[in-house]
């Protein structure tokens, strides 16, 4: 809080009379005050400017600071290191524009640690060299080059006493430095080379868990940073770590193996990756760096041998990783590699297929089908005397995989190849082997679904487009069966491959081929145009070429389905699919052509046949909802005629025609202006019916259409409270008509209050609630549900303060209902009632309702403290958990962790018990083994690997821990399983969301969790994909007859012929087997359980002998 500028003059004054403190207090048993003392010094020392640390006064405070740093006492010594590094990395000079490279207090710093180190040792506890090792975790960023330097070689030698301990911490400071990215002034890349070659020295031994894995981790930092300062050092040094990590594979722990391999696809992606396009195509007598490149792959690729075969899962994933960033470049030379795993997937029992097919895949996507093949040829051309197919399993990972290959490579080898089956096929069921060909048949289909893998973003469109048109035109038209992979591959190739303006005009210039065939083979029957499943791939590919087709030509196609549609000669269902296609064509068209195009529907807005009167209106849906300005133009142009057609036609839509003109209508109003507001008055009526219309489309587009109702009358003006009360007083009339109108009209002001509940006045709020309140009295059951829902609104949107008036109205309404209402809406009344204690509390509530709603109250009062106090404990059991959790090491990577001095004082005896069990624990850490010679052989010490010999982790083999379960056991060592209890109903959890939902489903945005799963599908003209189409099953809510019985238990090995249980080849015995029943640990029931194993084994006994007796008759000459 003090400004630095007093700190900067009074600093001679502060610092003596802290430095006083600080010697009184060194030798204190309490720690408190030193602690403090230190961070006020340090705070200190970091306000100072860059001229003050010129003076010998203020290095001699900061290097009273820095002696702290190795305290016996563990607050103290966590003070000064602190301290410090806020000093070296936070000092306020430090972030100026004329900042120095580093802190001038930087070297006497590392220079203070080097003499600490070398003073302390390698002795038993090594406490002070652990003590500075943590300190240079943090400093070692800050420090100049040449101290750097220094401070790596004594952690270098340090680490050649094998004190396991020290060989970590020290492993810890390398990996910091490396991690921090610090600049060439700190870390030049000849030096981070330097201690590169120096840590291979420190190879762990691949059984010593820990060690190998921090090694692993340090050496990737060292090279991604050596990356970062110069590439080709880099690559020159990662040949041999990737030689080291392949040997880690050979460890007999999978968290090794899985560490390695992740250090490998992280240098591949961070070191070689972003380096790759510099580089020309990789030969394997290339130099460097491709070189090195080559040797790297040579070590992954090694791992494919035998005695890596308990890590080729991991082999095969690197070796995806190499293929994905390196295969467009180093083909050549993975090329054997190839070969080699096509050969691993064909040998008997391989258990990584998985990883094989997608290693492979990812080599076809970097390298193209064409490389692949050469390398590994398919060995299908339908002239095989056998039908063994080894190298089928390539057509599927093709499939997948392909992308950014040449559309000709398809058409010059794929296509002649489908052909070649296809015939095969037909000869075989010519003589009538039907097996054979279908095994052909399979064959060439799947040869076709390659297609849409090369349509995505191929390289050569322009040129091989036309040559492969006309095959694909016919396909469509005379192979049913290639018709849904054609109509895909052609959807793929004008949304993935149509990059450019030629591109997109090349493959729309044979819109004059394909739009006909894709029109004929629409508008034929089912028998002939294939399931519905087809005839919707075929209309989604019509609507994707629309987009990239000339408009005039969209025109022509317009017009003469136009005169389809008012010809005599077309029958119902030519109509209906003709309209389908217009529904289409219609937002590309021209204004004259939908000028035309209106005339020509306008009868079929009043048809009496449903399909028709749905398509018209579904076709005026599109021409108002398009983007295009044709579009836009028609619709303002044509705006009277459309709302007088609309209003014309009101009396006789149909209900399948509901959910379209309603979206229609809400385009329309979109459009309107004030003088339209007599025709917005009209619609109100058949809006607000339509909130309970069948479909669910429907209801939807009535809540939105009446919300754009609201916005246009804000529109009107002249300002929203009175727009809005105008608007209102409309919707007040379906309250004076039938049931069925009230109820709707209900439900039209409760989505109105949510959404515009901003722009209403409090009087029209409050009058909306008495209105309410009056129609829970009626005797319809629709109304007082509507109701309902509109206090269940009120109660979540109106402020306490204004509910509060009119609280005694609402409960007395509410409390007012008939026993049959109070019956049948008895879980609307609870949530509702749960609402009203939450927000007025439990005693307001049941004095304002009568005696008999007193029970419920009591029951929610009781349900609300019981999920409170679950709730409770499940927080505490949460807090727990993080408590147990090992917290994190403090590591200051930070400038707000190291300048956060903040610390909870705790009591001192607690502190000494810590400091003894960390004591104990570290003994315990720091305990380390001597790997023994192989057999007889002596341990050499003077072998320069020697130490790989001392080890973390105890040798030998391990002892497999206890199962652990969370079950519970009872004294006579049965488990205690009990069944998963249904969750309380808590809607305090829920949260706002949840709230929000429910308010949702009562105004009709959200259907209710319980309706079937084809009610909350689109409707059926929302277009699906191809293959996408949900189907009926059995289930969810209602009646359903049971579609497939559960077998009965064991029937599998029932007789066909005779009574009994028959042995089944490769499966377990039927009789050797008594099936587990919960129900016999019930203690009540054990008297009746008791007798019922008795005869068990004497009959299986009984029936074993007459067995053998028969098998000895049978046996008898």
């Amino acid at each position: 809080r003090v400004p630095s500028p007093v700190l900067i003059k009074k600093f001679s004054d502060a610092s003596k009379a802290f430095m006083g403190i600080v010697s009184s207090q060194a030798c204190s048993s309490s720690t408190s005050a030193l602690r403090w003392v230190l961070s006020c010094l340090a705070t200190l020392l970091r306000k100072q400017d860059l001229a003050a640390w010129s003076y010998p006064v203020t290095l001699q405070v900061y290097h009273g600071l820095l002696s702290f740093c190795v305290h016996t006492k563990p607050k103290v010594r966590k003070a000064a290191q602190y301290g410090v590094c806020s000093v070296l990395r936070g000092s306020e000079f430090m972030f100026g524009d004329a900042a120095p490279e580093h802190h001038p207090a930087a070297p006497s710093t590392a220079k203070f640690c080097v003499q600490e180190i070398e003073k302390a040792g390698g002795t038993k506890e090594a406490t002070t060299t652990l003590h500075i090792l943590a300190l240079l975790r943090d400093l070692l960023p800050c420090f100049p080059a040449a101290v750097v330097k220094t401070c790596c070689e004594t952690l270098l030698r340090v680490m050649t006493l094998s004190h396991v301990l020290v060989t970590a911490c020290a492993m810890q400071a390398f990996h910091s430095l490396f991690s921090a990215q610090a600049s060439v002034a700190c870390l030049p890349a000849e030096l981070n080379a330097q201690i590169i070659t120096a840590l291979y020295d420190y190879v762990p031994s691949t059984s010593d868990l820990q060690p190998l894995l921090t090694w692993l981790s340090t050496m990737e930092r060292a090279h991604i940073n050596l990356g970062r300062l110069q590439k080709d050092l880099c690559w020159a040094h990662l040949p041999r770590l990737f030689s080291a990590a392949m040997n880690c594979f050979l460890s007999p722990h999978s968290q090794v193996v899985a560490a390695a391999a992740q250090t490998l696809e992280t240098l591949l992606s961070e070191c070689v990756a972003p380096h790759m396009d510099d580089l020309g195509t990789v030969s394997a007598s290339a130099p460097a760096p491709a070189a090195y490149l080559c040797k790297m792959f040579r070590s992954v690729e090694e791992g494919l041998t035998y005695r890596f075969h308990a890590a080729w899962d991991e082999v095969l994933r690197v070796l995806e990783v190499f293929f994905e960033t390196c295969g467009k470049q180093c083909h050549p030379i993975m090329r054997k590699c190839l070969r080699s795993l096509c050969d691993l997937r064909l040998s008997p029992h391989f258990p990584y297929t998985a990883e094989v097919d997608q290693a492979v895949g990812a080599a076809v996507s970097a390298m193209g089908p064409e490389v692949l093949l050469e390398a590994v040829p398919l060995e299908i051309d339908g002239k095989e005397e056998t039908l063994d197919f080894p190298r089928s399993w390539l057509l599927p990972v093709l499939r997948d995989y392909v992308q950014g290959a040449r559309l000709s490579f398809f058409t010059s080898y794929f296509l002649p190849l489908a052909a070649a089956l296809k015939s095969r096929a037909l000869e075989f069921t010519q003589a009538g082997k039907s097996v054979e060909a279908k095994i052909y048949d399979t064959l060439q289909w799947q040869v076709w679904t390659l297609l849409p893998g090369f349509c995505t973003h191929p390289t050569d469109l322009l040129g091989a487009f036309k040559g492969l048109a006309r095959t694909l035109g016919m396909a469509i038209s005379e192979r049913p069966d290639l018709r849904p992979t054609v109509c895909q591959a052609l959807r793929t190739l004008i949304h993935k491959g149509c990059e450019t303006d030629a591109e997109r005009a090349e493959v729309g210039r044979f819109a004059k081929n394909f739009l006909p065939i894709l029109f004929n083979v629409y508008s034929q029957p089912e028998e002939d145009g294939g399931s519905s499943a087809q005839r919707r791939s075929v209309l989604d590919t019509v609507r994707a070429y629309l987009t990239i087709t000339d408009p005039q030509m969209v025109c022509g196609f317009l017009q003469k389905a136009s005169e389809k549609l008012t010809s005599p000669e077309s029958s119902e269902f030519a109509r209906l699919s003709i309209l389908d296609l217009v529904v289409a064509m219609a937002p590309y068209a021209d204004e004259q052509s939908l000028g035309s195009l209106y005339h020509t529907i306008q009868p079929s807005l009043q048809s009496k046949e449903r399909s028709m009167q749905k398509k018209a209106y579904r076709v005026l849906e599109e021409v108002c909802a398009a983007p295009h300005a044709p579009c836009q133009a028609f619709v303002r142009s044509h705006l009277q005629d459309l709302q007088a057609a609309l209003l014309d036609s009101l009396k006789s839509a149909a209900s399948p025609a509901k959910r379209p003109r309603l979206k229609c209508l809400c385009h329309i109003v979109k459009q309107l202006s004030a003088e339209h507001e007599p025709f917005i008055t009209a619609l109100v009526p058949e809006v607000i019916l339509c909130t309970k219309e069948v479909s669910v489309g429907a209801r939807k587009n009535a809540f939105v259409l009446l919300v754009e109702m609201g916005h246009a009358f804000i529109r009107f003006g002249p300002t929203p409270q009175e727009a809005m009360q105008r608007f209102l007083l409309l919707v007040y009339a379906g309250l004076t008509g039938s049931v069925t109108m009230i109820s709707c009209t209900v439900l039209a002001l409760t989505r109105l209050f949510f959404e515009f509940k901003d722009h209403l006045e409090l009087s029209v709020v409050e009058q909306l609630l008495q209105n309410i309140c009056l129609l829970l009295a009626s005797r319809t059951r629709d109304v007082v549900k509507a109701a309902l829902g509109f206090l269940k609104v009120t109660l979540l949107l109106v402020d306490t303060k204004v509910l509060a008036k009119h609280i005694q109205a609402m409960l007395e309404a509410v409390g007012n209902l008939s026993d049959d209402m109070r019956r049948h809406f008895r879980m609307k009344l609870r949530n509702l009632f749960t609402k009203f204690i939450r927000k007025f509390g439990f005693e307001l509530v049941k004095g304002l309702l009568p005696a008999e709603y007193h029970k419920v109250l009591v029951n929610i009062r009781k349900a609300e403290a019981r999920s409170r106090k679950q709730r409770a404990l499940r927080q505490a059991a949460a807090d727990t958990d993080e408590e147990e959790a090992p917290p994190a090491q403090p590591r200051g990577d930070s400038m707000e962790e190291i300048l956060a001095d903040s610390e909870d004082e705790e009591e001192e005896e607690e502190e000494r018990q810590r400091s003894k069990e960390w004591r104990k624990q570290a003994r315990q850490k720091g305990q380390a083994w001597l790997k023994e010679g192989e057999e007889d052989e002596p341990l050499n010490f003077l072998d320069p690997n020697v130490s790989q010999r001392v080890l973390a982790t105890e040798p030998g083999p391990k002892r497999s821990r206890g199962v652990s379960h969370d079950f519970q056991v009872s004294e006579d060592g049965r488990l205690i399983i009990h069944e998963e209890e249904e969750e309380v109903d808590d809607d305090e959890a829920k949260g706002a969301d949840e709230e929000m939902a429910d308010v949702l489903q009562d105004v009709g945005l959200r259907s209710k969790k319980s309706q079937k799963r084809r009610f909350r599908e689109e409707p059926d003209d929302e277009e699906h994909e191809a293959g996408t189409y949900p189907q009926y099953r059995a289930g969810g809510s209602g009646i359903h007859r049971q579609l497939d019985k559960e077998p009965a238990f064991g029937a599998e090995y029932r007789s066909k012929k005779g009574k009994g249980d028959v042995k089944k080849k490769g499966q377990l015995d039927p009789y050797a087997y008594i099936p587990l029943n919960r129900a016999r640990l019930n203690r009540r029931k054990r008297a009746k359980m008791q007798g019922q194993f008795k005869g068990l084994m004497k009959g299986a006994q009984r029936g074993a002998k007459a067995g053998r007796r028969n098998r000895q008759k049978a046996q008898r000459p």
